[in-house]
């Protein structure tokens, strides 16, 4: 855990601030709108999340990995007043029985992941029998030169992103798993760097 974990963890809503403000954040409210029951967030990061979260939902876990991150979320989701739990966990190895949660949330966190596949094999796990996974992730740019430079700037973008890989296939990836794809759409996220503003936005399910 260095330095930078700490200084990305206390800036990050900072910096995507005018993001938020030119529509991510009603972006968010869409996506979350219609969940309920168990939800279990992965990778919430700082908690930018916890605020969209409609009163349907009755328990709310969040799987935080970094120290950093899950310290401030903890400060974040008491201040809130809103019921849930910090569990510290890696997406890929998720510390919860098989079919335990109705819904699985993940917005920008299969670009950070070691193994996104194992990380969907284990949303699937926990996920009940047609219970819902809904993203939004930053993905590679469908225009080449775009993803030509996503490419060229990687490995100075996955330092500065703190592990962000901006030139993931993702939803290749998620098409890919057993997960089944209820819908997907190409976005753009408003106000960003262009390397990080294609953005996939969806919904898939678990078979059971």
């Amino acid at each position: 855990m260095g330095v930078y974990d700490h200084v990305f963890a206390a800036c990050y809503d900072r910096w995507t601030a005018a993001s938020e403000r030119a529509g991510l954040a009603a972006r968010r409210r869409e996506m979350f709108r219609d969940l309920s029951g168990r939800v279990l967030e992965i990778g919430p990061g700082p908690g930018i999340n916890l605020r969209h979260y409609p009163a349907a939902v009755s328990e709310l876990v969040l799987a935080e990995p970094e120290r950093p991150m899950a310290d401030r979320l903890e400060r974040e989701l008491a201040r809130s007043g809103r019921p849930g739990r910090v569990v510290r966990s890696v997406a890929e190895s998720l510390p919860f029985e098989d079919a335990s949660f109705h819904h699985v949330v993940s917005t920008f966190v299969l670009c950070t992941v070691t193994d996104p596949e194992r990380a969907l094999a284990e949303v699937d796990r926990v996920l009940r029998p047609g219970g819902s996974f809904v993203f939004m992730e930053h993905v590679r740019a469908d225009d080449p030169g775009l993803a030509r430079w996503q490419d060229r700037l990687h490995p100075l973008w996955l330092r500065f992103g703190n592990g962000c890989h901006c030139n993931r296939p993702t939803p290749r990836t998620i098409e890919a798993s057993r997960l089944e794809v209820e819908s997907m759409r190409s976005d753009r996220m408003p106000a960003a760097v262009p390397l990080v503003r294609p953005m996939s936005v969806g919904v898939a399910r678990s078979p059971g």
